[in-house]
This record gives C-alpha cells, sequence and structure tokens, in this order.
C-alpha cells in the first residue's frame, strides 16, 4: 500500500545504509564537523565541506542521496518530483534533545515535504537514549540501528520528537526533500564547487583541508568549553604539538587557537611524531582515518614489516606542548569517547605512518574523480551519483 494512503504516512526501511558507508560517513563526521545548531549537536554539511576544501569528501553521500530520493518519490507517489533540499550529518551527543514538533514548523522551513533520517551508529551499543517518538501512529517509537532509515512526510501528521543522549554520540544522515526548485541544495553546491575547483591548482596536494573559523569548532558550556578538534583527537590518544618556533599560548599575541590553524605535530604520551600536519583539520583527518582503517592498517604493517624503516619519533619537550584552553574532561564526557563494546585499539606510530599514506591515497582518488564529475554537473545541473571512468 502506497504510504500516502496513511494517516501518518511514514516508512521504516531496514538495512538500507551498508555498513561499510556507515563507517565512512562516520569518518567524515568526525574529521570535519563544527559545533551545530543546538546545545550538544554537531554537524556537518555538504556546503562546508566545500567551504574547507574537502569537496571531495561529497562523493561517498551522492550514491545514497540518490537512492533515498527515488525511495521517497516511489513510497509517496512523487515521481521525479523531488529536489534534494538540505543534506548533513547531524551527531546528538549528552545532553542533547528536541521536543515535539515537525519539520515544517517554522516559516523559513515551510518548502521541506519528506525528511529521511539515516542512522549510522546504534542504540545500546554506541549510545544510549536519544529514541525517535512520533507523537502518533506506527511506527510509534524507533530505537536507532545502524544501516536503518525512517522516510516521513515533514507535516503535522508526523510531530516527533527525540530522547535526550544519556551517554556516547548518536549520529544521523538527514535529508529534507523539496518540491521547491528554488530550495534545490544541488544548484547551490554547483556554483561553489565551479567557484573553488573549475581552478588550476598549483599545490602538489590539493586535497588538504582548510579549517573554518575557530569559533565553528568551539563548545562553550558555563565556564568551560573545548575546541571539537582538539577533543577528538585526545579521545583517540593524542594531542597537538606546535611546529617549530611556536611553543605556547604565552609566546603567542593571537588567539591561542588560531595556532590550530598553522602547521603542527601529533603528540602522544610523552612522543611527537617527526611529521609536519599542515593544519590541524590535516591531522584530525588522518587519526581518524586510522581509527576507521585501524585493522586494514595493522594487517598491512605486519605483511610488510620486514626492511620497513621506522618513523621517527622525538621526545617530549616544553617546546613541543601547545597550550590550548580547552576541557578535555568536558569533551570526552559529551563526545562519549570510544564506544564501550568496541576493543581497546593497540597503538603503533607505524601504524599512524602508513595510514597517513593510505589517507593520502583516498583522499586524492577522491579528488581525481570530482574533477571529472564537475562539468557533467554543471552541463545536467545536478549532484547525481555517477562513475567518474564512464566520462573519461
Amino acid at each position: 500500500m502506497a504510504a500516502t494512503a496513511s494517516e501518518h504516512p511514514r516508512r521504516l526501511l531496514r538495512g538500507f545504509v551498508s555498513p561499510e558507508l556507515c563507517k565512512e560517513l562516520e569518518f567524515i563526521h568526525r574529521s570535519c564537523g563544527t559545533v551545530g545548531y543546538r546545545p550538544s549537536v554537531f554537524s556537518t554539511t555538504l556546503p562546508h565541506l566545500a567551504a574547507t576544501n574537502c569537496a571531495h569528501l561529497i562523493l561517498p553521500f551522492l550514491p545514497l542521496r540518490d537512492r533515498l530520493k527515488d525511495t521517497v518519490e516511489d513510497l509517496f507517489g512523487c515521481e521525479f518530483e523531488l529536489f534534494v533540499e538540505f543534506t548533513g550529518l547531524i551527531s546528538w551527543c549528552k545532553g542533547a534533545c528536541i521536543g515535539w514538533h515537525s519539520d515544517d514548523n517554522k516559516p523559513y522551513l515551510r518548502q521541506r515535504d519528506f525528511a529521511a533520517v539515516c542512522y549510522l551508529n546504534s542504540h545500546e551499543k554506541d549510545f544510549n537514549g536519544g529514541l525517535f517518538h512520533f507523537k502518533d501512529g506506527e511506527p510509534s517509537s524507533i530505537a536507532p540501528t545502524a544501516g536503518d532509515v525512517v522516510v516521513y512526510t515533514a507535516d503535522e501528521r508526523n510531530v516527533h520528537s527525540v530522547d535526550e543522549v544519556i551517554d556516547g554520540e548518536r549520529l544521523t544522515l538527514t535529508l529534507w526533500f523539496t518540491r521547491d526548485s528554488a530550495h534545490d541544495e544541488d544548484a547551490k553546491l554547483i556554483n561553489l564547487l565551479s567557484q573553488r575547483l573549475l581552478v588550476e591548482h598549483i599545490e602538489p596536494k590539493p586535497f588538504l583541508p582548510l579549517p573554518a573559523s575557530s569559533c565553528m569548532y568551539w563548545l562553550a558550556q558555563e565556564k568551560s568549553g573545548f575546541d571539537v578538534r582538539c577533543a577528538r583527537v585526545s579521545i583517540l590518544g593524542y594531542d597537538f604539538c606546535p611546529s617549530e618556533g611556536k611553543c605556547s599560548m604565552n609566546d603567542s599575541p593571537c588567539d591561542p587557537l588560531e595556532l590550530l590553524d598553522g602547521r603542527l605535530y601529533l603528540g602522544r604520551g610523552d612522543e611527537v611524531l617527526d611529521k609536519e600536519f599542515v593544519n590541524s583539520l590535516h591531522a584530525l583527518q588522518v587519526v581518524q582515518f586510522c581509527g576507521w582503517k585501524a585493522a586494514e592498517l595493522a594487517t598491512e604493517r605486519e605483511v610488510h614489516r620486514a626492511g620497513s624503516t621506522r618513523p621517527t619519533v622525538l621526545k617530549r619537550s616544553n617546546n613541543l606542548e601547545l597550550l590550548v584552553p580547552c576541557d578535555y574532561k568536558l569533551g570526552e564526557a559529551i563526545l562519549g569517547g570510544i564506544s564501550r563494546h568496541d576493543p581497546k585499539p593497540s597503538f603503533s606510530w607505524d601504524d599512524l605512518v602508513l595510514g597517513i599514506a593510505r589517507w593520502e591515497e583516498y583522499m586524492s582518488e577522491l579528488h581525481r574523480k570530482l574533477l571529472i564529475l564537475i562539468p557533467y554537473w554543471l552541463s545536467n545541473h545536478t549532484l547525481s551519483f555517477v562513475d567518474a571512468t564512464e566520462l573519461l
């Protein structure tokens, strides 16, 4: 039966998103996300990726966006009518919740016709709390499970709420769809991408990220607060160290958080890897990539252990401490740390060095495909997925 025949049109789609894609999108969010629109909420939008020189990270979203749009059109009987109005990764952390509302409850949101919420991790495994409830109709409550998707009309027929997250990080990919082409997300993104990327790059590694304003990464709570980038590397056991000549916040006349926008190193315990990163976002993406690919990196290291060159590691000293005002305990309490059900990852500087090389390969390949696809998107006025090799 078509969902439009229901008094409360909605559907729960089990296993719609593959486990592999859930993990890849989790990596993107924890590498690039900023403070969101309400307390203890963090977000990663496609325009933000483009604005921080990470437009290539849009590519993993596209096949799923296309599938979801086709599915929503089919379920609700509006084939070839919809445009994607918003695509974003949103995580709800300790203390985040939302009361009863519909997705078009504000005048500037009235263009929204349908919503799709893709769950990228699981209730009672990765977080507690955060159950999704509809005020009327069935299903009335949803316990998020990685890979599941709930789609519904974004109107008063589907008033909903989200329970407070007790601990952990509840991660979703959220999309809204509209019939109004004036709110087509693709048109705005294509314009942004054409301005930023259809120029000749002289940098040897054009996929290196550029941090946004420091205020976008700072979560303030009463008299305390933390920088999301610092907190996320700290949860994985690392910290940022200054590049040569930048010692501490007392030696710098600028905002100490601005040091995170320049060259720095990664430290762990009393050791510092002798590898310079262009900025904190670069280092954060690498350590999150290593977390995502930990098993593969460990296996590859074992295979190639014989004859491999050991990474250069320095002993920590006073001039290798980047003092940034950041409440790390608060950051871990809100962001939730590593899932308590995951085995504690082993650590090796060899894995991190190998991860740097594999991260560069991953980003470089995405960037290469992006440059191939942009002319296609410009001519077709859509970001629909297509195999880049078919355009060569």
